[in-house]
Order: C-alpha cells, then structure tokens, then sequence
C-alpha cells in the first residue's frame, strides 16, 4: 500500500468533506451515475429523483480509498468506516451502534413493568427472586434493529413469573438472546405472546432455557407470527428439567421460511410436557430441525396438534427423538397437512427407549421417511390419509377457509378493480427495510457475490456462526442464485448502474421507471381515481426491482414479459382528495405461477386462469419502455 493511500486512511474515519465544491464534484460516484444515465438512456425524461437518492454519498477521496481498499482486500480492517461513510446497515448483530441506548440492568429484587422499553441487557435480572412477577409489554416495538440480552433472567427464582407481551413487534431485525433463563428455578412461569410478530428476520437464541428448572411453565402464544426469512435456536431447552409444561400455541402462524432448531430440548428431563399446537400453521415453506429432543427423558409427554397444517410445503427432521427415553408419549395429530406436501424425515426416532414408550401418528400427511424407528410402541393411526385426492382437497379449500390467510387484504386484485370510482383496500406499502445506499459500482465489482465467496463476505462483513448477519447474507445470496423461472430474466443488482445494464438489455434504451409517490392511504379503503395504463395499456413487458435485505441497498429484478402497467390516482374515501398517485402492475399470464402462490390463495384460483395485480410497494420499482 502506497504512502499517500496510509495518509488518506489514517484521517478516514472522521475524515468527510462538506463544501459545496465538493459537492458538485465531477468525479463524486453521484457525478458519475448523472454520466452513465445521459450515456445510456436515450430520452431526455426527468431524471427519477427517487432512484438518484438511493445513491452512494461518498465523495471523491472516500471513494477512490475504498475503492483501492477492496481492490486489496483489506476492506475487513475498515469495516466501521465503510459502513458509515458509504451509508450500509452493518449493525444487524453489533451493540456497538446503539451503545448510546445498550444499558445493563442491575441485578433486580423487586417486581418490574418494563412498558415502551428497548434495547437493554438484562443481566442477571431477578436472581433468585421469590414470586411476584415482571411485564415486558410493548418492549422494543417498532425499533428497526432491536437487540435484547436476557443472561440469568431469574436464575434460582421461586414462582417467579415473567410476561413479555407485543415484544419487538413490527421490528425489523430483532436480535435476542436468553441464555440460563429460569435455570434452576422452581414453579412461576414464563408467558410470551405476540412475541416478535411482523418481524422481518427475527434471530432468537434460547440456550439452556429453564434448565434444571422444576415446574416452570412456558407458553408461546402468538410467537414470531406473520414473520419473514428468520430463524430461532432452542439449545437444552429445559435440560434435566423436572415437570416443566410448555406449550406453543400460534407459534411461526403466517410466518415465511421461518427455521426453528430444537437441540437436546428435554433431555434427560423427567415428566415433561410440551405442546405445540398451530405451529408453523399456514406458513410458507418452514423449517424445524428437532435434534435429541427429549433424549434419555423420562415419563414425557410430547403433542404435535395442527402442527404445520396448511402449510406450504416445509420439511421437518427429527434426528434422535425421545431415544432412550422411559415411558415417554408423543402424539402426532394433523401433523403436516400441509396444503403443498413437504417433507420430513424421523432417524433413530423413539429408538432404545423403555419402559411403556408410546408414539402416535394420527392423520399424518404425506412426504415422510422413518429410518431407524422403535418398532415397539409407535402406532400409524390413519397415517398419510392425505391422499393424492386428499391433497387436491386440501387446494380447493384454499377458495374457502384458507383464502386470505397468508395474504394482506388487497394485496393482490383483479384488474377489474382499477377503475375509477372503485373502492379498495389498500395494502400495507410501506417500506420496512433498514435505511440504506447503493455501493458505487468501483467499489461493488471488486466484492464477491456468491456462494462459494460466502466465507470472504462473512470476513468483509465481519458475520459470525449463527449471527444475523450471517442469515442476512446466506438468505440474500440464495434468493439471488435461485433459478428464475420460465419466461423470466433475473439478475440482482447492488449499484444503479447496474439496474440501469439489466432494464435497457431487456427494454432497450427508451426507458422510464416509476414507483409509487407515497405511502398514504396503506392499510386502509381508498378510492381509485383517475387511471392511465403505461404503452396505451397494451401488453407489454417490463423489469420490476424489489429490495432483499442486505448490508447495501440491493434490488432483486427481473423482466416480466405479458404485464399491463398502470398509474393511478389514489384518493380518500370521505374527502375524495387526490392523497397518493401508485403504480400497478397486472400479470396477464400466470401460467408458470406456483399453485401454492399467495395470489390464487387470496382470489381463489389457479396458475394460467386469472390475471394478478398489484401495487408497487414503496422504493420498489418498475421499468416500461417509454411512451
């Protein structure tokens, strides 16, 4: 590294120039993009103001250093300075951004209501604390990174009870973590309901929760509800604990690509009883791994009720349960009845148990494989009575009992609806992603994108085993590298350059693109009023831009050939003022369109028979040849 560049990167971080010189630099990634769109765009349109302002704000010399930074690899050593100075969201794990509001909570003998709180450590908080009890109610909600530390909560405590209520509701990244949480404590309970819900990528760890714990009852009532892409660890959950009942009701309902992980959860515990009741019920494509769940236990009592019915799709794998167990019953109950079959897999279930050991399948689903079970003691009670026909079944309800269970009201619609004088239900549009900006694309090409560059971007990102970031990063990269569909083009894109090379390969170089103007009138009836389809409102084909999370700003887009482009006035229902103008979009074929597709589960139909609408949710975006 040369002695200029050392110079430059000993000022960096608190190095920023503000003059107005620099501002109207020509050589600001900013002046650059200005270049690259009067060289690529072939109208002279007004350039889209809300586009322009998702641009990296790096002046010249911050650009040129981390630019020649990545070009080194050495971007890791600076990661501080990158994510503040090119604007990224690099605090998905990391205290240290919210120091200012990270305060350790003193260890604590008295009950406590801890209501519109946020982002505290609560450290051996309630040791050995006789009865009584202490409300979380509306705790870190609507935070957009909430990170919670519970270490020792009530450790030793006796019918001591806890209430976390609304908790990180409407978070984004809700990072928390209860670690020896009601250890060795005896009778009280802990209650969690509407725990993380909305939550787009909640991270929950539970490490030796309530172990050695004597009959302290937990309930998960409405846990991690309608959230997206997330993931919790239950690491011996009640180990050797003595009678301890917990149940999750409404656990991961509505939820997408939730992960749930359950290792040595009960084991070698003795009269344990756990429920899980609507778990992962009518959610999309769950994952739950149960590994020596309830191993070596005795007289356990373990019921899988509704557990994942609806679903669609998912895969479970129990790996060990209840092996070498003593007199333990497990009770399979509509398990699985998932609305597109998944698949699930039990090794080494029940096996080495003793004693009256008993296991019941009753009206399992389809897609199951049993390797190494106890042929002893497990009876298959109606199993996969989901039949084929069954399934189709299971589909047709989706225009009855299922329709809108997984889908926001008006989400999607028929193009029918976009006329003027019609009354609507607006879905929620607002953007809930964390703040952020494009990479100027210098400084983007010279990182890795990929899967097998996974373990570089976990260094320049600095993302440990099991962080969020490290879920962050993986699920990006796999949403990226999923194959596109039939008809489609896809490509993910971290700069506006970028978004720029894909919409004119597609569309050639007359091109606009539009979002929708505001966000006034989500979740709520509007009128529509007055509307205009994009091309005349032909058929035509455009390039449609949605974010994925990430540390910068990355779109995820991809052509969508046979759609109909509409701009419409948005007005209010008792005022009929003109409060939004959106954009919408209505696929005309849908033919390659999953049957599981939360469309046909809202208007209850099927792939290729009806078109699908939407709005234009905001900061998305959509590109159309220009009129």
């Amino acid at each position: 590294m040369n002695i200029f560049l050392l110079f430059l990167l000993s000022s960096l971080s608190p190095f920023k120039v503000t003059s107005a010189h620099t501002r109207t630099n020509p050589f600001t990634p900013k002046s650059s993009l200005n270049r690259y769109w009067d060289n690529h765009i072939s109208n002279n349109l007004p350039k889209p103001n809300f586009l322009f302002s998702k641009a990296s704000p790096l002046d010249r010399v911050n650009s040129a250093i981390l630019t020649q930074l990545a070009a080194n690899n050495s971007l890791s050593a600076h990661f501080a300075s990158l994510c503040s100075l090119a604007n990224l969201y690099c605090s998905f794990d990391s205290q240290s951004a919210q120091t200012h509001q990270q305060d350790l909570v003193a260890r604590h003998f008295k009950d406590a209501n801890f209501a519109a709180y946020s982002n505290k450590n609560f450290a051996n908080y309630g040791l050995s604390q006789p009865g009584g009890g202490d409300s979380f109610k509306n705790y870190s909600d609507g935070l957009n990174s909430p990170y919670d530390s519970f270490k020792k909560y009530s450790k030793d405590a006796n019918s001591h009870s806890e209430k976390f209520t609304f908790y990180a509701h409407e978070a984004n990244v809700a990072n928390a973590s209860f670690t020896s949480y009601g250890a060795d404590s005896a009778g009280g309970s802990g209650e969690f309901t509407s725990y993380d819900d909305q939550v787009n990528v909640p991270n929950l760890r539970f490490a030796a929760y309530d172990s050695d714990a004597n009959n302290h009852r937990l309930s998960f009532i409405g846990y991690s509800h309608d959230t997206n892409s997330g993931s919790e660890t239950f690491v011996s959950y009640g180990k050797t604990g003595n009678a301890n009942p917990t149940e999750f009701s409404s656990y991961a309902e509505d939820a997408n690509i939730i992960g749930s992980g359950f290792t040595g959860y009960g084991e070698s515990g003795t009269g344990q009883n756990d429920s899980f009741k609507g778990y992962g019920q009518s959610a999309n494509n769950p994952h739950n791994n149960f590994k020596s769940y309830g191993g070596g236990g005795t007289s356990g009592i373990d019921g899988f009720s509704n557990y994942r019915s609806g679903a669609n799709v998912g895969d479970d794998s129990f790996q060990s349960y209840a092996r070498n167990s003593n007199s333990g019953k497990v009770s399979f109950s509509n398990y699985g009845k998932s609305f597109n079959p998944g698949n699930d897999s039990f090794k080494e279930y029940g096996t080495g148990s003793k004693g009256r050991t008993s296991v019941g399948f009753k009206s399992y689903g389809l897609g199951r494989s049993f390797k190494e079970y106890a042929k002893n003691g497990v009876t298959f009670a109606e199993y996969s009575s989901l039949s084929k026909e069954g399934t189709e079944a299971t589909k047709t309800e989706s225009s009855g009992s299922l329709v809108n269970k997984w889908v926001e009201p008006g989400k999607f619609f028929r193009e029918s609806m976009l006329k003027q004088g019609n009354v609507v239900v607006m879905p929620d549009i607002r953007d809930k992603m964390p703040e952020r900006s494009f990479l100027p694309r210098g400084i983007l090409s010279k990182l890795p994108f990929s899967t097998p560059g996974l373990s570089e971007l976990r260094e320049i990102f600095h993302a440990r085993d099991n962080s969020a970031m490290e879920h962050v990063l993986t699920n990006a990269l796999g949403e990226c590298e999923r194959a596109p569909s039939p008809g489609e083009t896809k490509r993910c894109v971290g700069s506006i350059e970028d978004m720029i090379d894909f919409a004119t390969s597609v569309l050639g170089h007359n091109v606009v693109v539009r979002t929708t103007e505001n966000v006034s009138g989500s979740k709520q009836k509007v009128m529509i009023g007055m509307v205009s389809g994009i091309n005349g409102g032909n058929v035509t084909k455009s390039v449609s831009c949605h974010q994925t999370l990430y540390p910068y700003l990355l779109y995820y887009c991809h052509s969508v050939p046979k759609v109909r482009v509409y701009e419409a006035d948005i007005v209010d229902v008792e005022s009929k003022s003109k409060i939004n103008h959106g954009v919408a979009i209505c696929h005309i074929d849908t033919s390659s369109w999953s049957p599981g597709h939360g469309a046909f589960m809202a208007l209850g139909s099927s792939p290729g028979k009806i078109e699908v609408c939407h709005w234009i949710f905001e900061n998305d975006m959509t590109w159309a040849i220009a009129d």
